[in-house]
């Protein structure tokens, strides 16, 4: 009877094995719902895309695209919260996401190797597209009594985590208006962060580059009378003479409960992809985002266009993203 067992379990386990190798061979290459690269053999059946932190745009608009892109491509997709744009290039250089937001000012220093990116050259990553303009703020309240640059002298001030696009704005605005760093007490706080310290008074003023209006500033404004610092006109043309990257920008009046319009600067939102991303997913991913960018409930979502998706970038396109600005722009 033993014997009997036994030569029956044997038989079932060959017959197990030799299923599973039928179905290793017919199986292969067949559609289970992930979309990859056929000579590769990579699947991606999952995909992260970084914003920024909770308080600013890209977080914001994140989770919105990301389930565009879920919708459309069929691959689970989720927005992340994180340190934003240097941080974001650097993150998909070591393959901890596929797609993320950045600065077009970060992304271009990160493919030339300089800036923060001096030691740490990323050229593993190209566009996806441009999105919209990201207003350069220099945030306080009116009790400070700060109304120009010049007024930040020994003055607390949040300039971004180090290496963060936030961190080069600040850094070249006071150059343009005569200071550095060292003018300065910087706090290196995140947008949330500086939303509490300068509504609890523990700074003085804040940069904030995000589109606009920013939560971190809607909600300062809500507990206190905010004021932008404004950039004037000819040291707004001396910024953009020296940093090609930068353009004019007016912050509407209304915004922040502000009475006038206030003139600033501003750099370019865009998107990022791994290379490594097949053609026909990452076509897939920019179809996904701006035919369904209409769809926004952000501000910012009607500057989102197809039309516009080439502008300002400074870094090479992935060719699935080109394949649908060519179709869409012919």
């Amino acid at each position: 009877m033993n014997k009997k067992l036994l030569g029956l379990i044997s038989m079932l386990l060959i017959a197990v094995l030799a299923l599973a190798a039928c179905g290793t061979s017919d199986d292969a290459g067949k559609d289970d719902g992930a979309k990859g690269d056929a000579d590769s053999g990579k699947e991606y059946k999952f995909l992260s895309v970084l914003t920024g932190g909770t308080q600013g745009t890209y977080y914001a608009l994140g989770g919105a695209i990301a389930e565009f892109i879920e919708k459309d491509t069929g691959v689970k997709t989720s927005a992340e919260v994180s340190q934003a744009s240097a941080a974001n290039m650097t993150a998909l250089k070591d393959g901890k996401a596929e797609i993320a937001f950045v600065q077009t000012d970060i992304a271009y220093y990160a493919q030339e190797g300089e800036m923060m990116f001096e030691d740490d050259k990323v050229d593993t990553v190209s566009a996806i597209g441009s999105l919209y303009p990201e207003t350069v703020q220099l945030v306080t309240l009116e009790k400070t009594g700060i109304k120009t640059f010049e007024d930040l002298k020994g003055k607390k001030v949040s300039v971004g985590a180090p290496g963060s696009g936030t961190y080069a704005n600040a850094e070249q605005l006071l150059e343009i208006h005569g200071l550095s760093m060292d003018d300065i007490k910087p706090q290196n706080l995140d947008f949330g962060e500086s939303q509490e310290s300068l509504q609890a008074g523990q700074i003085d003023a804040a940069f904030i580059t995000a589109g606009t209006p920013t939560g971190a500033v809607e909600g300062l404004n809500a507990v206190a009378k905010v004021f932008v610092v404004p950039v004037e006109d000819a040291k707004a043309d001396e910024l953009i003479s020296k940093y090609k990257y930068y353009a004019k920008e007016v912050i509407p009046a209304g915004t922040y409960g502000m009475a006038e319009e206030t003139p600033t600067v501003s750099v370019g939102a865009m998107l990022v992809i791994q290379n490594d991303v097949p053609e026909d997913l990452a076509y897939e991913i920019t179809k996904a985002i701006y035919d369904n960018a209409p769809k926004l409930q952000h501000a910012k979502g009607k500057l989102i266009k197809a039309e516009t998706g080439l502008d300002g970038i400074g870094i090479p396109v992935h060719p699935g993203a080109q394949k649908y600005f060519d179709e869409v722009n012919k």
